[in-house]
């Protein structure tokens, strides 16, 4: 994993965007566009086209698809590997079976996406990234509080489904999360709504349940006037 080196242009992460489809890769591209401190450098529909440009340009991060036509996202990753490249990987594909997913784990992918899924998904997973490359920042040694930060800025446990109440959604219950951890300090309910392209109302529920598991805590920010404001960090 190589999350320490510099970002393109302006401090950018920079990113490729690998997919067969051609209409997808665009779509993919346009998502990670809209998210604040990233930049598209390319897009590649063949694991040949994404290794050449790999080869000739300085990229931090792939979006990479599982099923490309020539061969599989894996068997890319262990070639980049043999070939000395770093480059950090997010697996975004439709291949959601153990096997492949375990795979990908030992092949250092730091995030899995699952097709289909939302702008507010892959916003989650990148802040999570992003949030990840600041915990790395300065280099040296790190005492345990960092070592947590460190290893929980990409995973970490969420609420299972056996731990949510009925009516309760694993995914939205995960977003929350991301969008928390993802977050330099803490949210109010509005903010995570917004982060989280999720309504206000679904926001504070979720909060309220993640803050009665213990995996978020809650503060009051008061202001000159009115009722104070809720305030949410993860934990």
């Amino acid at each position: 994993m190589d999350v320490n080196r510099a970002g393109g242009a302006s401090g950018a992460i920079n990113v490729l965007v690998v997919d067969d489809d051609v209409r997808v890769a665009r779509v993919n591209a346009a998502y990670v566009e809209k998210v604040p401190g990233f930049r598209v450098a390319g897009q590649a529909h063949t694991a040949a086209e994404a290794l050449a440009f790999l080869d000739r340009a300085e990229i931090d991060l792939v979006l990479l698809d599982h099923y490309l036509p020539d061969e599989t996202g894996l068997a890319l990753v262990r070639r980049l590997r043999e070939r000395g490249h770093h480059t950090d990987i997010i697996m975004v594909t439709a291949a959601r079976d153990i096997a492949t997913v375990q795979a990908a784990m030992r092949h250092g992918a730091l995030q899995y996406l699952v097709k289909p899924f939302t702008f507010a998904g892959l916003r989650a997973k990148l802040q999570g990234y992003a949030a990840l490359r600041r915990a790395l920042e300065g280099g040296g040694e790190a005492g345990q509080d960092q070592v947590d930060r460190i290893f929980g800025a990409l995973g970490g446990a969420s609420a299972g489904p056996a731990e949510l109440p009925k009516g309760h959604s694993a995914l939205t219950a995960d977003l929350v999360r991301e969008v928390l951890r993802g977050a330099e300090g803490p949210l109010s309910a509005q903010e995570v709504a917004e982060r989280s392209s999720l309504s206000r109302q679904t926001a504070q529920r979720y909060l309220k349940l993640l803050e009665r598991t213990g995996r978020v805590r809650l503060s009051l920010k008061y202001g000159e006037t009115g009722r104070p404001e809720h305030r949410y960090v993860w934990v």
